[in-house]
């Protein structure tokens, strides 16, 4: 309960704003203090997310985040995307084989030639599609759902390693969460600190949750935060509400992101995430 409760975090420390000024206006200087102590914890925790820490050095690369709900996203939107967005690598979750076939119909392949693909009937899938040739491909053992990490050749950053993420939800039981965030960590822990590294995943954590800000405490950085984006929600996005949480991320090490936005993808219930990066050049 603590792990979903964690999720709303921004929004529970906002509304002690607000409770800030009704305390006051009634004169109730004890809860007032109160209320004032979260809203300063909120703005020392959420801060991060609006300064931008990036620089316009490094080579350029436009790189894609996208839960595809399993076959449900619309495939020739997303290419749409991939084309008007210049996307040179892609990571996408819930792939199955179906969405593999209809996005190489839609022209997929024909914009980013090399792939490294692990597509699986329910949730399970994952991917990798990218402009740049593809090597050194490992899928990680003792996951519930695939994921993967391929070495991408790019001239004037050199190879890059580009991760695939998908650790499963705190709903299917909050220890099998917290481990599987805790052995994706120690992945990136073991990637080669000479290259640049790029990860896009739908980690089903936010940034307020301690174990996905765990990753962030080596060379990784959550692009969001490089970039000063702010409060970015992903999902849900098939609802009669509104995106409530941000549980898609893109990190980098070796480099850091300019910008990020959020993509709509119709039909898909998860905003797909594209981050503007600089890696640093001529990395080994």
């Amino acid at each position: 309960m603590l792990v979903l409760a964690a999720s709303g975090a921004p929004y529970l420390m906002g509304s002690a704003l607000v409770g800030a000024v009704a305390f006051v206006a009634i004169r109730h200087w004890s809860g007032a203090g109160v209320a004032i102590v979260v809203v300063a914890t909120a703005m020392w925790t959420q801060a991060p997310l609006y300064v931008s820490r990036s620089g316009d050095d490094g080579h350029a690369v436009v790189v894609m985040q996208a839960n595809l709900l399993f076959d449900g996203a619309d495939p020739q939107a997303l290419v749409d995307q991939v084309r008007a967005r210049n996307i040179a690598l892609l990571t996408v979750n819930e792939l199955t084989p179906a969405a593999v076939e209809d996005l190489g119909r839609a022209g997929l392949d024909e914009l980013l030639p090399h792939r490294y693909l692990s597509p699986g009937r329910t949730a399970t899938g994952t991917g990798i599609w990218s402009s740049y040739p593809l090597s050194e491909t490992v899928e990680y053992d003792g996951f519930v759902l695939n994921q993967l990490s391929a070495t991408a050749n790019i001239p004037g950053a050199g190879p890059v390693t580009v991760y695939a993420f998908h650790p499963v939800p705190p709903v299917f039981g909050t220890q099998v969460w917290a481990d599987e965030l805790s052995r994706l960590h120690e992945i990136l822990e073991r990637s080669p600190s000479t290259r640049s590294a790029i990860v896009g995943g739908d980690f089903n954590a936010t940034y307020d949750h301690a174990q996905y800000r765990a990753m962030l405490s080596g060379r990784f950085g959550d692009a969001v935060e490089q970039a000063g984006a702010g409060h970015l929600v992903t999902y849900p996005t098939d609802k009669w509400w509104p995106a409530l949480v941000g549980i898609d991320h893109i990190l980098v090490a070796g480099g850091r992101a300019v910008s990020v936005e959020p993509v709509g993808l119709p039909g898909a219930d998860h905003r797909a995430l594209v981050a503007q990066v600089r890696l640093d050049r001529g990395r080994q």
